[in-house]
């Protein structure tokens, strides 16, 4: 592992850097692409949206990493009642979407039916910049997520749309739990389950 793809812990001073990875790494993202419709305003709009939730919400209530080029998102159980977007934000998020807020909203709301019930670590964002893709950062800051629910021998739940992510994390020994068909014939998201392991040496 080089410097570049270490992770470590994400601060607010992070959100430039954090926001353009982001919404550089989620522009082909299938969900992303139906919530910013405009190839010409996505990456800005993604920008807006991905500086608000880590500001407003993950930054304070989960646990941030980042890489030179990648950040991650976990919210560990204990915190995931304070981890949802109060008025404000929400307000904010409506602002960022216009006309797609009503869609984020059913979308929000779906996942939130199928959300597992046991305690589990949920990887809320995962991305990297394309222009370091294959460097690690991705895989690193998995790795240093999972090695965190490991230890609290805790199950891990994220939600992809995009069918190519879905080997990289089942390396990770993820598994598809269950196919959402996201509403307004919205794209096909999948809910993916991971057994917590034995912490290495333990």
């Amino acid at each position: 592992m080089s410097k570049a793809n270490t992770p470590k812990t994400a601060t607010i001073d992070d959100a430039p850097l954090i926001s353009r990875t982001l919404a550089r790494a989620f522009d082909d993202d299938p969900m992303m692409r139906r919530l910013f419709p405009g190839d010409a305003s996505r990456e800005a709009g993604l920008g807006r949206y991905f500086t608000t939730i880590f500001t407003r919400q993950y930054v304070h209530h989960g646990v941030c990493e980042r890489t030179e080029a990648g950040a991650a998102f976990w919210v560990p159980p204990e915190a995931q009642a304070k981890a949802v977007p109060d008025a404000e934000t929400i307000q904010e998020l409506q602002n960022i979407l216009g006309d797609r807020a009503p869609l984020f909203r059913d979308i929000v709301e779906t996942a939130a039916k199928h959300t597992p019930q046991e305690p589990h670590w949920y990887l809320a964002v995962i991305g990297a910049d394309p222009a370091a893709q294959g460097q690690g950062h991705g895989a690193a800051l998995l790795r240093s997520g999972l090695a965190k629910a490991d230890a609290a021998g805790l199950p891990a739940c994220l939600e992809s749309s995009k069918p190519s992510n879905l080997p990289f994390y089942e390396h990770f020994g993820f598994t598809v739990r269950e196919e959402l068909r996201l509403p307004a014939n919205g794209p096909v998201l999948w809910s993916m389950w991971r057994e917590p392991r034995s912490p290495a040496g333990a």
